[in-house]
């Protein structure tokens, strides 16, 4: 019988979490000043947050006022919070950056003074709107740097130089250059490059989110739904290792980091997974691919996620859908691969006395997700996502008190308008860089070019355009953060598959995904890296494994490309039960041949067959799955008798 009042605690204290953490995301390498300082950048904070909760309310402001006071506030606490080097060690903040932190507030309230001048003067810009633009072009590529590494940075500058030198370019890429004045004003006084569509996402609807995340954590719902995983999983074959895979799933929702999800999952889970006999390497590949998932699990997915309601034109809940069975994909090929490892190795579950139990943590904080059931119903309802997202934090505050142990003093609510805020700073300078080469591209014509490029280069053979996109998208990801990414290859890459005849749904969603699967893509796996932090185990070997692990990830994108009944298109419910059920066996083969056990341990060609026959299963067509069937039949019917003959002579 399981004991009720069992909580699985971290066996890594906050201070080691923080240290990896810090380590492996510059996110979480900032200054930490005392005093008044401290007091004023929090109040700060504060007040950002006030006015983002204000305009939720009552309605957003002017474009260029929304966007330009939501950027100068994350700069200016970009430039107080996080030093010129990621590992300073000082909390002072020195006169040069208390400048840059001044000289944004200044380019962002030149927005807010000079509004209707701006608008007015429609393009014929003055030499002061010449000089601001140059300095708020220059402190975006810097606070970028600083939260978000130089990668993003270097891209942006490439794009930069490119709009400048354009007639310097061969062929399809030639075009007939701008000046820096043009090209900086159009970044800054425009509302299509630093102040567009990603920065106008992230001043409505994903600042609130992140403010909701943060109100959630609060609630303690991240240790219930840990809890709640390891009490259903942990006694099962490989238990840990299972719990982790749906903990992390489930966590996503409330992290949009996957290094954050890994650290503050994995410290509870790997060393579990570890205690029952995994390898320290899978032990940490299994949290970092699992939470790298978290971003694509609907009903709240990543950043990015918001910025694809504005390039599709879709709305926020067809896109939740869509991405639901790719999802769901991803999940159960990690959990298949979890599970075979176990048997392999003879893994048992941990005993159902050392484990909580589930049905007595429902009974008692049942409560704590009715948040997230509030923002997906008012979503379904039509609200927009800025109320949804609204009525959501004030259901996470109101639901908190139910219980004393989940109950918010006021500290902790003005608190989390200071952590939700700062949550926010990496994606928001994501958002204006990446707005950069948006604005670039816009202004030269190279989404065109591009397109042209790629069709040559490919003949026109989508799965060759798609194989392209593919590595650009990781390669890129591999330094540069999720929703970055997405929106650079939403400007460049995905028209490409649009126009080969992948639905417009699937071409994005492809894009999404590979630039999410980057963090466990070796040799920059960042979440892998912070999980090997945890286990103490060798970090590519943890990246390596975690790709292998993540098999799906590579995959069900090509997939949903070119069969779009996976994410919901051009499909009806028969089809879709059909293309669901054989894309479950397909995935349970793959892993058999990835893992190399099914039954029994696999020989090289049986390995093979299930991989060929996994494959064609998860593809929906008739034949496929005929042949799919066949070859991974007879791989069972092979080990069957293998197994027997086995039986027999030990017998």
């Amino acid at each position: 019988m399981a004991k009720s009042d069992i909580h699985v605690t971290p066996q890594i204290d906050e201070k080691k979490q923080e240290e990896i953490m810090a380590k492996y995301d510059r996110e979480f390498a900032y200054r930490k000043p005392s005093g008044f300082m401290g007091k004023g950048l929090m109040l700060v904070a504060i007040c950002w947050s006030l006015i983002q909760l204000y305009t939720a309310a009552f309605g957003v402001f002017p474009s260029t006022i929304q966007r330009g006071q939501h950027l100068g506030f994350a700069m200016f606490l970009i430039y107080t919070l996080y030093p010129v080097r990621k590992k300073s060690k000082s909390n002072k903040i020195p006169w040069y950056d208390g400048i840059l932190a001044l000289l944004s507030i200044m380019v962002s309230g030149y927005h807010l003074v000079f509004y209707k001048e701006i608008i007015h003067r429609a393009g014929a810009y003055t030499n002061t709107d010449i000089f601001i633009s140059i300095i708020a072009v220059i402190l975006v590529l810097e606070a970028t740097r600083r939260i978000a590494g130089p990668v993003l940075v270097t891209v942006a500058s490439i794009f930069i130089l490119y709009a400048y030198l354009g007639p310097m370019f061969p062929g399809f890429l030639s075009h007939r250059g701008y000046s820096i004045y043009r090209i900086a004003t159009y970044g800054w006084m425009s509302t299509e490059s630093i102040l567009g569509i990603p920065i106008m996402v992230s001043s409505t609807f994903i600042f609130l989110f992140l403010l909701f995340a943060t109100y959630l954590k609060k609630t303690g719902i991240g240790d219930w739904l840990t809890d709640l995983a390891m009490g259903i999983a942990g006694g099962a074959t490989g238990g840990p290792a299972k719990a982790a895979v749906i903990a992390s799933a489930t966590q996503g929702t409330i992290s949009g980091s996957s290094v954050a999800n890994t650290v503050g999952t994995g410290s509870v889970t790997i060393p579990l997974m570890k205690s029952i006999g995994y390898r320290s390497e899978f032990a940490a590949a299994v949290e970092a691919a699992a939470s790298t998932g978290g971003q694509l699990m609907p009903p709240v997915m990543g950043a990015a996620a918001f910025i694809m309601t504005e390039f599709t034109n879709l709305p926020y809940v067809s896109i939740a859908l869509a991405a639901t069975i790719p999802a769901f994909l991803y999940f159960t090929g990690i959990f298949v691969m979890v599970h075979l490892e176990a048997k392999k190795q003879g893994l048992r579950g941990l005993s159902r006395n050392e484990l909580p139990n589930p049905i007595k943590l429902i009974k008692e904080k049942w409560f704590l997700a009715t948040p997230i059931v509030a923002i997906v119903w008012l979503l379904v309802a039509g609200r927009t996502p800025m109320r949804a997202a609204l009525f959501a934090i004030i259901a996470a505050i109101l639901v908190s008190f139910i219980r004393k142990d989940t109950r918010m003093s006021l500290r902790d609510i003005v608190l989390g308008l200071d952590e939700g805020a700062r949550s926010a700073l990496p994606v928001v300078m994501a958002c204006a860089c990446a707005g950069i080469i948006v604005g670039v591209v816009t202004l030269t014509g190279l989404g065109v070019k591009f397109s042209t490029g790629i069709l040559v280069l490919s003949g026109g053979n989508k799965y060759l355009a798609m194989l392209f996109t593919m590595f650009a998208s990781i390669i890129l990801g591999m330094g540069m953060p999720t929703t970055a990414n997405y929106i650079v290859q939403a400007t460049i890459a995905a028209p490409v598959l649009v126009e080969l005849g992948v639905p417009i749904i699937a071409a994005h969603l492809f894009v999404f995904y590979f630039g999410i699967v980057a963090d466990i893509t070796p040799p920059v796996a960042l979440a892998a890296f912070a999980g090997s932090g945890i286990a103490g185990s060798n970090p590519f070997k943890t990246g390596v494994e975690a790709s292998k692990l993540a098999f799906s990830a590579y995959l069900v994108p090509f997939i949903f490309a070119t069969n779009p009944e996976l994410v919901l298109v051009d499909t009806n419910a028969g089809k879709l039960i059909g293309a669901l059920a054989t894309a479950l066996i397909g995935m349970y083969a793959i892993g058999g041949g990835v893992s190399g056990y099914l039954q029994t341990n696999s020989k090289g060609w049986e390995r093979i067959l299930l991989m060929g026959g996994g494959i064609l299963l998860v593809d929906p067509n008739m034949m496929t799955n005929i042949i799919g069937f066949v070859l991974v039949g007879l791989v069972i019917l092979l080990q069957r008798i293998r197994m027997k003959k086995e039986s027999l002579i030990a017998g």
